[in-house]
């Protein structure tokens, strides 16, 4: 069964389950935040590694759809500056779709949704790890999850070259590493 959190807020932000009327906001925030010129004016971007698309609509819908997934929502100020991924997969929870409004990139609105999303996995399914994959040469963007908590695997998986669902590369030698944050005890 799929529940609805209850609505919780950080100073300015407020976090809920994303629903099918946001899917066109959160597809035009993801895409802002890592193709084409509007995600250079943030660090998250991947323009020069990938162009094309990052996500669709069907893929958002897909996530919002699941009774395993959550799509985090995060407004402030009745608008949509962010979004994060949650899916239960047992004994962890996997982490994707980050994505930030470029505009509000360095302002240390990351880590506020990213705890916010460690502590709803945790509660809402009582995972002990948050799992996720990470181009292998976002460089900048791994140190930033080690920061976090989270440590490089080694673990990789192919980049799925040909599928542009994910993105049309510009190199030949990308690939996923997976990350991982243990959270202990609770």
């Amino acid at each position: 069964m799929h529940t609805a959190p209850r609505p919780s807020t950080h100073g300015e932000l407020s976090f809920r389950d994303a629903t099918e009327t946001d899917v066109d906001a959160l597809v035009a925030l993801i895409e802002s935040a890592y193709r084409g010129d509007d995600s250079r004016a943030g660090w998250t971007t991947e323009a020069d590694i990938l162009e094309g698309q990052r996500t669709d609509p069907e893929g958002v819908v897909a996530v919002i759809a699941s009774p395993a997934s959550k799509l985090l929502a995060v407004e402030r100020d009745g608008t949509l500056v962010a979004c994060c991924q949650l899916e239960h997969r047992g004994e962890h929870a996997y982490f994707g779709m980050f994505a930030v409004s470029p505009a509000l990139q360095g302002a240390g609105l990351g880590k506020v949704i990213m705890a916010e999303a460690e502590r709803t996995a945790r509660e809402a399914w009582g995972v002990r790890e948050m799992h996720m994959t990470v181009i292998s040469v976002r460089d900048e963007l791994i140190a930033w999850y080690e920061r976090r908590g989270y440590r490089r695997t080694g673990k990789m998986t192919p980049f799925p070259y040909g599928d542009e669902r994910f993105g049309v590369p510009q190199r030949d030698d990308l690939q996923f590493e997976l990350l991982v944050k243990e959270f202990g005890s609770a």
